[in-house]
């Protein structure tokens, strides 16, 4: 059987608990043993996460000991897959540069907040993006920091209407990428709990999970 950790915590305001009631079920259902966590420590526990097959975080801000980094970038490096979404991945521990690294992108503004945007998909051929077309999200849409060795699969385009200077801009929204023998896996949409009321980011982050998990 495989194992996922779903680890939650930080900003209440991107609803963690909420989004582990909604994808722990569907982990479970695809043959997961799911552990569930609010604690960082968590990643202390060597045993546990070299035991793990998929670490999913939903935990927004905060901050990372080195120790706890250490054991999670180390189970990633050993082949322990990361997936995740949102601030939950991508705004989490914002003094913690080797994460960050290994995340491949970092969230700096969303210009506008809630906002009604496109994703694009750019990578019909990858089987995480397979059947879906673009969509529209009613949500925060993420301008970042990104790390160009990503693969990424959609994008959107920034309108200029709320930072006149960025229009035109096409920024990452999905990506996947790889950290020693661990797969990475990131996706932007994610705000609450609502945004995944559209098959399309349900799927995406769903499929995304699954890819990441260990070979």
């Amino acid at each position: 059987m495989k194992s996922a950790l779903l680890v939650w915590g930080g900003w209440e305001g991107h609803q963690p608990k909420q989004c582990v009631d909604l994808f722990a079920p569907f982990l479970r259902a695809q043959g997961y043993e799911v552990h569930v966590s609010d604690a960082l420590d968590t990643y202390l526990n060597t045993e546990l996460m070299r035991s793990l097959d998929l670490i999913t975080q939903i935990y927004t801000m905060s901050a990372i000991t080195p120790a706890q980094e250490r054991g999670l970038l180390d189970a990633i490096q050993s082949g322990v897959g990361f997936a995740g979404w949102h601030g939950g991945m991508a705004d989490a521990f914002r003094n913690s540069t080797p994460y960050q690294f290994m995340v491949g992108g970092q969230w700096v503004a969303h210009p506008g907040n809630i906002i009604d945007y496109t994703v694009n998909i750019t990578r019909h051929d990858d089987p995480i993006m397979a059947g879906l077309s673009d969509f529209r999200v009613h949500s925060e849409q993420y301008y970042m920091h990104v790390d160009p060795s990503n693969e990424v699969l959609a994008t959107t385009t920034f309108s200029g209407e709320h930072v006149p200077w960025v229009a035109g801009v096409v920024m990452p929204v999905v990506w996947k990428r790889r950290w020693g023998a661990g797969k990475v896996f990131y996706c932007s949409v994610g705000h609450v709990v609502k945004d995944f009321e559209g098959v399309e980011a349900r799927t995406i982050v769903q499929r995304g999970m699954l890819w990441a998990s260990r070979d």
